[in-house]
């Protein structure tokens, strides 16, 4: 399988040709430097890649042919929610690109008590195209062909208050917890991971966790950072109940 993978926002159906975004046209040109008759790969977020073949390469338009289709099964078993708190800078990115890549379902931004950032009603908006457009470059890069949404966020309060009648599995990583990951059952349903920001959840925002059946849950010895945190456990969730 080809790893020049692109999205693509239209219908895609073989015979048919398709220009290419103007994103992924300038990357196709000027960092690949792809020519008339190379082969990629599209793919729209509906479980298929198509096989590609580029008929127009120019400077301001790439179109190519699409002439054959194949289901990707690339989608983990477990049925991840990431709920993590709204970092700063890099990080927010970091621990949504890495979620995406390790199978996460959903992402839930959580504007926490401690969180760093905080977002008006513009900046979020803003900031939640943003995230959409790191999934979908993520997608790309790991061969997923069913693109993850990231929610608008939420304090957890508010997350709470629409989620309150559950049967999800719920875990909150927190530096004192009861238990390891390995000590839980396995998971039947779907699985809600709450990471806090940098500095951590605050002791009202734990007690509200655990009243709505979050389990305290402890990953060794180390704090690890919010950017660590969430793709450590969903590597171990992975590694113990899903496709690693």
């Amino acid at each position: 399988m080809s790893n020049l993978r692109f999205f693509s926002t239209e219908d895609l159906v073989i015979g048919a040709t398709v220009k290419l975004s103007e994103n992924a046209a300038t990357h196709a040109t000027r960092a690949l430097r792809l020519n008339a008759g190379d082969l990629i790969h599209l793919f729209n977020g509906d479980g298929f890649d198509y096989a590609c073949e580029l008929i127009v390469v120019k400077k301001s338009e790439v179109i190519a042919k699409i002439n054959a289709s194949q289901a990707r099964d690339t989608e983990s078993p477990l049925n991840i929610t990431l709920l993590q708190g709204i970092s700063s800078g890099d990080r927010m990115d970091y621990s949504i690109q890495k979620a995406v890549e390790l199978g996460v379902k959903q992402i839930q931004p959580i504007a926490t008590e401690r969180s760093v950032v905080k977002l008006s009603a513009e900046r979020a908006e803003k900031r939640l195209e943003h995230w959409q457009n790191i999934v979908i470059s993520a997608c790309e890069q790991c061969g997923r062909a069913t693109i993850p949404q990231v929610l608008a966020p939420k304090t957890l309060a508010n997350w709470l208050s629409s989620n309150s009648a559950s049967s999800a599995t719920r875990i909150l990583l927190n530096p004192i917890g009861a238990k390891r990951l390995a000590e839980l059952d396995k998971p039947s349903g779907e699985i809600q991971l709450l990471i806090g920001a940098e500095g951590g959840l605050s002791q009202a925002e734990i007690n509200l966790a655990l009243s709505q059946d979050f389990q305290s849950v402890i990953l060794g010895p180390r704090i690890l950072r919010t950017e660590t945190a969430g793709p450590t456990a969903i590597a171990t969730l992975q590694s113990l109940w899903g496709d690693f």
